[in-house]
């Protein structure tokens, strides 16, 4: 993997590394340089002051030819010298203008009336440069190719110059001391690393985090796995925090623009299987209407058994109950039916109880009716019927299923539990749509008829999943016209 296409999260930390160390190596680097450059110019000042004394000092003893004392004033010099002193000269010597030794400090290396061109490389260059140096100047000579740093002063008074002072200072005492330089200019940069480092590395994850963070998501808005906003996983205002706020806003539309589109599709739907159903529904009034009118022409007879009035009644309870149904799927304004009684609610029990019975389920039935108005018969039966039969269907062998029916909060509650496996999230958004069912067989019609007759009545209906429990829960209200 290249470096360019690593995440952020070590991306930054890493340039921010690199960054980091190079500028500690530029700037220990110049340091050092520096370093160096200001000994050599404290030698160069050391060397100015001791050789302009001694070539004033030296021109009478050399005017006279006096050598003894002109070499007890250069090895006056040097005789105190500490090894290892950069700013000290290694040797000190007078040359004649015949490039002759005159005196020096190291009679054995550089012997009297000795030849320049004799003594070595190093000063055979240097024969060189005083021959082409301009006379009664000043000069520095630092051969790249020799041991030695050389400082040139003329020995003249006026216009009559006796001979040229040269100290020489060895570059191998440099190196020392530009090991001691680099060494503390290494150690001042591995702190100054060891300070630095640990700190761009938080900096840079931590800046890199909200960005992993918003590439995140924005995948997973992409893939569509965010279906909530977030909270807020930067909570300033710079660039970066207007990026999450533009996201967050992008987000929103996004999400009110996906629930808008699944509306017109859900209404669409709806509005389509409405008319197949209208037509359906239309097609089953006119029968159900000669079957409820066959029962009206037999108890008109007055010669029923009380056991077959029972049933014509529970007959007719249940086309009445069809016709309503038949009535909710026309998907328009129904006239308001009797009123639920305490009948109709033992008629539900009276049918849902041989399928509980054929399932040794547990049927724990609850019901109270308010004092005075109550929801439609038939929706309501329709409802409860429905939500049994689902709740018997899923409910396993010897599972339990609770029925609570009460007033509350100026309607009537209707709670269906049942032991069951819990409904997956992604089928519980879609619970009461047309054709959308949890168990293999089923249509998925009965929750989508149940939730057209509560929007019908006004009321509202929520499915929930918990501890191993499926809750329907319904509230109608009271006295009100569908």
């Amino acid at each position: 993997m290249r470096l360019h296409d690593l995440s952020f999260r070590y991306k930054i930390p890493i340039w921010g590394s690199l960054l980091i160390v190079l500028s500690v190596a530029v700037a220990s680097a110049a340091l050092m340089f520096e370093a160096y450059e200001d000994l050599k110019e404290d030698v160069r000042i050391s060397a100015e002051g001791l050789g302009g004394t001694l070539a004033i000092t030296l021109f009478p003893y050399l005017l006279h030819d006096d050598i003894w004392h002109a070499f007890e004033q250069i090895n006056a010099a040097v005789h105190d010298r500490m090894p290892g002193n950069p700013v000290q000269a290694e040797t000190i010597f007078v040359v004649s203008p015949l490039r002759q030794v005159i005196v020096s400090t190291s009679p054995k290396k550089l012997p009297m009336l000795a030849d320049l061109d004799s003594l070595g490389p190093d000063y055979v260059e240097l024969a060189h440069a005083l021959v082409q140096r301009s006379p009664g100047k000043l000069a520095i000579h630092d051969f790249s190719s020799t041991h030695r740093h050389f400082y040139v002063f003329p020995i003249q008074q006026e216009y009559a110059q006796v001979g040229t002072l040269v100290l020489a200072y060895s570059k191998d005492v440099f190196l020392p001391r530009f090991r001691d330089l680099a060494w503390h200019g290494a150690l001042i940069g591995f702190l100054v690393l060891a300070v630095l480092l640990p700190i761009n590395w938080y900096w840079g994850r931590h800046l890199a985090l909200p960005l992993v963070d918003l590439a995140r998501r924005m995948d997973k808005a992409v893939r569509g796995g965010e279906k909530e906003a977030p909270r807020a996983s930067y909570p300033y205002r710079d660039e970066l925090g207007e990026l999450f706020l533009a996201y967050d806003a992008m987000q929103s539309e996004m999400r009110e623009k996906a629930l808008l589109e699944r509306e017109i599709l859900q209404s669409e739907r709806l509005t389509a299987i409405g008319r197949l159903a209208s037509g359906i529904a239309h097609e089953v009034n006119n029968p159900l209407g000669g079957m409820l009118m066959a029962l009206d022409t037999l108890r008109e007879r007055g010669d029923l058994s009380p056991q077959v009035a029972k049933t014509m009644g529970m007959l007719e309870r249940g086309l009445r109950q069809i016709q309503g149904t038949a009535a909710a799927l026309l998907v328009q304004t129904r006239d308001q039916s009797r009123p639920l009684t305490q009948q109709d609610l033992e008629d539900v029990r009276t049918l849902i109880h041989p399928q509980v019975v054929k399932k040794s389920q547990r049927f724990d039935w609850r019901a109270a009716l308010p004092e005075s108005g109550t929801p439609p018969a038939a929706a309501c039966r329709q409802i409860l019927i429905n939500l049994l039969l689902n709740a018997v269907q899923a409910t396993v062998e010897e599972g339990r299923i609770s029925v609570v029916l009460e007033p509350s909060e100026g309607g009537l509650r209707l709670l269906v539990i049942n032991t069951a496996e819990p409904i997956p999230a992604q089928h519980l958004e879609h619970l009461f749509e047309p054709f959308v069912s949890g168990r293999e067989g089923g249509h998925g019609l009965g929750l989508w008829v149940t939730y057209q007759i509560v929007k019908q009545l006004q009321g509202h209906i929520a499915a929930t999943c918990e501890q191993g429990e499926v809750r329907f829960e319904v509230w109608l209200p009271l006295e009100k016209t569908p």
